[in-house]
């Protein structure tokens, strides 16, 4: 499958202001993404989406390859899908400017659930620690048997309600998708469950379109605090 990495970049941002270009050893965090995304050998190009000038004036110093996209857009996701109307691929990767943890295992499991037909969209999961379980900022999936996702939340699911510990997983911010579930997704409205939970993968399920997750041991740390940017230097520095 060709293959396309898609990294939407916005400069807005309000737990973390400016936080796409916030340095984490000397480099701007959507640097690290970048490179971080990459080091995958199983990607045909890798590309920063953005609708900041500013963004794209470092990206081309440093020779990272970015393209502008429309201020209008309300998701990353939109973002990926203008880049599929310019650019042709079998699957289109999402992987949020905030995750400079991403590592080419991960992109190679999630390729892995594309492999399936029936996957219009793929993503990753990993067992939650026990500081993620009740933390609202590590989004909560459960999923059948057959690794389709039932319902993502921020809450704590499955809720343990007789002290039976059943084990939690916590979703990775990396999304594949292919070119149809892209297009409906762009024209459908904002769903119910996506406002209340401000998770924009509820509103696939929503409208029944099927999200497969693939089980990786790699956990991430997306950067939406100072606390988050201090642990991820903390463990790039250690690498």
């Amino acid at each position: 499958m060709k293959t396309i990495a898609v990294i939407p970049a916005r400069l807005a941002s309000t737990r973390l202001p400016r936080k796409m270009l916030r340095e984490i050893a000397g480099k701007p965090l959507i640097g690290c993404v970048y490179e971080a995304v990459r080091s995958s050998p199983l990607l045909a190009e890798v590309i920063i989406a953005t609708d900041s000038q500013e963004i794209m004036a470092v990206c081309r110093e440093r020779g990272w390859n970015a393209q502008m996209t429309l201020p209008s857009h309300r998701s990353g996701t939109e973002r990926v899908h203008e880049i599929s109307t310019r650019v042709m691929a079998d699957v289109y990767i999402n992987v949020q400017g905030d995750e400079p943890l991403t590592r080419p295992e991960q992109i190679a499991t999630l390729l892995q659930v594309m492999e399936n037909s029936a996957a219009q969209v793929g993503t990753l999961m990993t067992r939650a620690s026990a500081i993620d379980i009740a933390n609202p900022n590590a989004v909560k999936v459960v999923t059948d048997r057959s690794a389709r996702a039932l319902y993502f939340s921020r809450a704590a699911i499955p809720f343990d309600r007789d002290g039976t510990h059943p084990p939690y997983f916590k979703h990775l911010g990396l999304y594949a998708y292919r070119k149809a579930a892209l297009d409906r997704f762009v024209k459908l409205p904002e769903s119910p469950l996506e406002k209340s939970e401000r998770l924009e993968q509820l509103r696939f399920l929503e409208n029944g379109i099927s999200i497969f997750s693939g089980e990786t041991p790699h956990d991430s740390i997306g950067v939406d605090t100072e606390e988050d940017l201090q642990r991820v230097t903390d463990i790039l520095g250690r690498r």
